[in-house]
């Protein structure tokens, strides 16, 4: 099932990721006339820190409360400096994954909008932990944007990388549903692997998946432009990151569910197009 855009929630670090970030969670709420709830979670200390040491505990706390106060007044003031007013702002403490998740959950957030990796990323783990985290334990679609230049790109043109298995009638539905709301098309992508194939058959392999799209196409919406493509790559994620980023497009929805293709899970191939492309991607979660 898709889940209803009527609530989403934008995290930030304030990092310069979550700039664009922003941009994407204010715009996506605005399409849909969904409410905007913007969240900063400041870091706990550890529970043994206030055993180790019970008579910093009041200095401990200060510091904390101080945070949160900053926080609040840096979102409080985004209204007038980048002109996005959030309907609802959140400042609490704790474990930022699991605060993340837990508030999207009371806020019946529809969309999670975060940065890949934020101030704790570092070049070797491409994914930030805390984004990590949240794709792992998220009920609803995330959205990971990618850069630093807190506009948003071209939506007019969406990629869906498609394996034509039952479970992806649900990435299909969402991807039409946001096709429709921001007026873009959507291109169904076929990545034929050649990886463990006989490269003897990969020719009539292509030419019978390539009808396999264009029949189907009959069958789907017109109230959307749809395409379908097919393509040759060593690794199904690279025939992605590839195709979407040299044909111009603005957004990358795909599932985190393990798939007919044994790449095609998460830790694999939707994390590697997540870490490696430069067009953000809106992932949807397995069913639960």
């Amino acid at each position: 099932m898709t889940h209803p855009i009527k609530n989403v929630l934008w995290a930030t670090d304030f990092s310069e990721e979550s700039k664009e970030a922003l941009a994407y969670a204010s715009f996506l709420a605005k399409a849909f006339k969904a409410k905007l709830v913007a969240l900063h979670v400041v870091p706990d200390f550890a529970p043994a820190l206030y055993e180790a040491w019970p008579e910093a505990q009041a200095e401990l706390v200060g510091k904390i409360e101080g945070s949160k106060a900053s926080a609040k007044a840096k979102l409080e003031h985004m209204c007038e400096k980048q002109g996005v007013c959030a309907d609802k702002i959140i400042v609490t403490e704790g474990a930022a994954a699991k605060v993340i998740l837990k508030t999207a959950k009371k806020e019946s957030a529809g969309l999670i909008v975060v940065g890949r990796k934020g101030v704790s990323g570092h070049e070797q783990n491409l994914i930030g932990s805390v984004t990590h985290r949240i794709l792992r334990g998220a009920r609803v679609p995330v959205l990971v944007t990618k850069g630093t230049d807190a506009k948003i790109g071209d939506l007019g043109k969406i990629l869906v990388p498609t394996d034509f298995s039952a479970e992806e009638d649900v990435e299909r539905d969402q991807a039409w549903k946001l096709a429709k709301v921001l007026g873009s098309s959507l291109t169904f992508l076929y990545v034929m692997e050649l990886f463990g194939h006989d490269f003897r058959l990969t020719d009539e392999m292509f030419d019978s998946v390539l009808k396999k799209l264009q029949a189907r196409k009959k069958r789907e919406h017109k109230a959307v432009e749809i395409n379908e493509a097919v393509v040759k790559a060593v690794h199904g994620y690279e025939g992605i990151i590839d195709y979407a980023d040299t044909k111009g497009f603005g957004l990358i929805v795909m599932s985190t569910t393990v798939r007919r293709l044994s790449r095609f899970f998460l830790g694999s191939t939707t994390e590697k197009v997540i870490a490696h492309s430069r067009v953000p991607v809106f992932a949807i979660p397995r069913e639960k």
